[in-house]
């Protein structure tokens, strides 16, 4: 039996990984189950699953989780620092790390820290941090085992070949529901229309990233660090269908692919039980029904997020911290209908070149970054 914490439980993947759970009640205890704001969907998970202990980040909700869970054993805390602390308990052996965006890179850390294994849904934690990421994995001594369906590809492929040489790794990209609409067409994209993807059920956020193609730029990054690669050796391509979910190519030619249909709850569940890989009743994917697989190039001229993501990734430092909490700020503001769909990439190109460049930023850098980056972005929006 595996000791489960998830880090954001009523999110997409929180709840996707609570459906692998609940299919596998021999293999995994939950332990912990955390949540920002959503109160009500928390107590229905606890109740259901019965948890050791809850948290919701939000302390206003803090009353009425635990008059709602008072009849349960279970212990329920409140506040950020409580998902950071929790992380701590002797009783967990894996966290999913499945908060959005900036807010998981210091539960992450202290998970880390804490010496547990981590299944990293929430990319933004090593786009931000790589450098100081990578460095505590190894002196504590743990693994990260990737969540996202392209690096949990590439991390498949590897099993086997972790001792061969990676020539390059291509990530694969849907394209999102808008790759053949044109320039002039964007800008009066709706956020109805955003957050309609034509393959993934996803949060609303990693929705409009997938839109935007920030997304690919944000997961080139985190390949970057989880794969130990250069950008150079790091390359998106676009593939409509979302079958392949990524390519290895080694330093001989040969290349290895994962394949199956775009269903999230596949990489979840092999984080959470690698090495091994348990039956599941996921839907097998049909050659038949796919009887082309296409690949294009992407328009970095119409999706310039990709240009940004690559250029802060050659920069270094601060930068990429920069870029995330922009575009954090950007989609939020576009989700809430306040500024137009190609606003967002013109929004972060304008931060990163007004916020102080830090070249070895330690922890506190970043959480300064972040707060500048919030700050001045908003700025943008209000222009």
């Amino acid at each position: 039996m595996k000791k489960i914490a998830i880090l954001g439980s009523t999110g997409s993947i929180g709840t996707q990984a609570l459906d692998v759970i609940r299919e596998n009640k021999d293999y995994f205890e939950l332990e912990v189950l955390t949540a920002g704001n959503n109160s009500d969907l928390l107590v229905k998970q606890a109740i259901e699953f019965k948890p050791n202990t809850v948290v919701i980040a939000n302390e206003d909700h803090y009353k009425k989780v635990s008059d709602a869970l008072s009849h349960l054993p279970i212990k329920v805390y409140a506040g950020n620092k409580s998902v950071e602390q929790i992380t701590e308990s002797d009783n967990i052996d894996i966290v999913l790390a499945a908060m959005v965006g900036f807010s998981g890179l210091l539960p992450t850390i202290n998970a880390i820290k804490s010496k547990k294994n981590i299944a990293l849904a929430n990319k933004e934690t090593l786009v931000v941090a790589g450098d100081i990421i990578s460095e505590l994995v190894r002196e504590h001594n743990v693994n990260i085992f990737p969540v996202d369906s392209e690096h949990s590809a590439i991390f498949q492929s590897l099993v086997g070949e972790f001792h061969n040489e990676i020539e390059k790794i291509y990530l694969t990209a849907s394209g999102g529901p808008f790759r053949t609409k044109t320039t002039d067409e964007l800008k009066e994209v709706t956020k109805d229309q955003a957050l309609k993807h034509p393959n993934w059920d996803m949060g609303a956020k990693i929705t409009i990233d997938s839109a935007t193609m920030m997304n690919k730029g944000l997961e080139a990054i985190e390949a970057k660090w989880l794969f130990d690669l250069k950008p150079e050796q790091i390359e998106i391509i676009v593939h409509p269908q979302s079958v392949i979910h990524s390519i290895v190519q080694f330093t001989d030619g040969s290349m290895k692919a994962q394949m199956g249909l775009p269903d999230m709850k596949l990489p979840i569940q092999y984080a959470l039980t690698y090495p091994d890989r348990i039956k599941s009743n996921f839907e097998r994917f049909n050659f038949l029904d796919y009887p082309k697989l296409t690949f294009e190039k992407p328009d970095t001229s119409k999706f310039k997020n990709i240009r940004i993501a690559y250029d802060v990734m050659k920069k270094g430092g601060n930068a990429a911290c920069i870029m995330n909490a922009a575009n954090e700020v950007a989609v939020a503001n576009f989700l809430n209908d306040q500024i137009k769909f190609t606003e967002i990439p013109k929004i972060i190109e304008k931060t990163i070149n007004k916020v102080n460049f830090v070249d070895r930023p330690t922890i506190d850098d970043y959480l300064e970054t972040d707060k500048e980056a919030r700050i001045v972005a908003g700025q943008f929006v209000k222009q």
